[in-house]
Formats: C-alpha cells, structure tokens, sequence
C-alpha cells in the first residue's frame, strides 16, 4: 500500500533519525517509490544526504573522544568507537579514489581508512603504526560503500605496541584486511601486570 506523501515524509523523517546511515536507495525500496522521489522528499524536508549526516554524527559524538588524531585527519567517517577495544568507519568510493580506466578503487585509500582507524581507537596522544601487515581481497569500485572495523586484539606485545586488526567490507564481503601494530607513548603496563596478577 502506497503511503500518502505527507504520511511517506513524516516516516521518512522518523527512519533517518532512527538511523542516520540509511541510504536513499535503501529508503526507496523501504517506501516503494523511486530514488529521485526519496531526494525530493529529502530536500523538501531539509534533509542533508548521508555523506553530510555521516559528517554530522561523527562530529557530534567522536571528535571529543578521539585522541591520537583530529578527527577530520581520519580517512573515511567514524560511526561507532570504543577506545582501546573497537571501531567502525565507512568511506563513500568516489570518482576522485579511483582508476579512471576502471573505476576501481586505489589500493592506498582502502590503506589510509583502515591504518587511520587502527590510530583513531589507541586510547593516547600520540599512536604510531610500527608496522602492517594487509592483504586486498577483492576490488572496490566507484559507488561502493567501505565498512572498516578495527579490534584492538593485544593491548600490549613483548615490544610495548598494540595490535589492531581491521576488516573491511562492501556489503558484507570482505575486500581488505589487515593487522597494524601500533607504537603508543603510554604504554599500559600497570594495567597489563595487574591482568597478569589476576
């Protein structure tokens, strides 16, 4: 059943506040209307599109809590972050990240997103990448939406540095892996021998 236009945009409204990340295509399917009509609803309710929304929210909530790095030198938007332990960026695939005989995607903006979160989660003012290993699992092309996740996996090696390990992935299929060890100033090592006392 087609919803009435006033009706369509109120819960369109309600969807986007729910959850920011929601894309227009998505949104279309949901209404069962076209893309064109979810950017003229967007447009008439002053609705920014979701690369300004995903700014927005990264904004709002993370610029405090980052530490290593000012929050605009991460590649890609922070969409969740838990220092120490977790998190989540996204970065929109442009004409500007890619070949332009193939539009597929340069493989150091996949690099940046992922060692650009590996430093954004190191709970420090200064975290340094050591060293990384990564590997490029599948090609990502113009349009496609990248999901980097980074876990800090050990908080502290032989060596005094923090391993993150970041996935990242297109529609839930892996396309990038890779493993950074991360030198920090502070190192934790009250922390890590009252673990080990336990």
């Amino acid at each position: 059943m087609r919803l009435r236009k006033k009706e369509r945009q109120q819960l369109l409204k309600e969807t986007i506040e729910e959850n920011p990340f929601v894309t227009d295509e998505e949104l279309a399917e949901k209404f069962s209307v076209s893309i064109q009509t979810i950017r003229l609803d967007r447009l008439e309710l002053s609705i920014p599109e979701l690369r300004e929304r995903i700014k927005d929210v990264a904004k709002k909530n993370f610029s405090e809590q980052v530490r290593s790095l000012p929050i605009d030198e991460v590649i890609g938007e922070i969409i969740d972050i838990d220092l120490d332990e977790r998190a989540i960026s996204i970065l929109e695939i442009t004409k500007n990240h890619v070949f332009k005989r193939n539009s597929i995607a340069r493989g150091h903006h996949l690099f940046a997103q992922a060692n650009s979160l590996a430093v954004a989660v190191i709970d420090d003012e200064l975290a340094l990448t050591a060293k990384a290993n990564i590997r490029f699992i599948h090609p990502v092309k113009e349009g496609d939406r990248v999901i980097a996740k980074a876990k800090v996996v050990n908080r502290m090696d032989e060596k005094g540095r923090t391993l993150v390990e970041v996935n990242s992935y297109v529609n839930q299929k892996l396309v990038f892996t890779g493993e950074f060890y991360m030198y920090r100033s502070n190192k934790p090592l009250k922390e890590s021998q009252n673990e080990n006392s336990h």
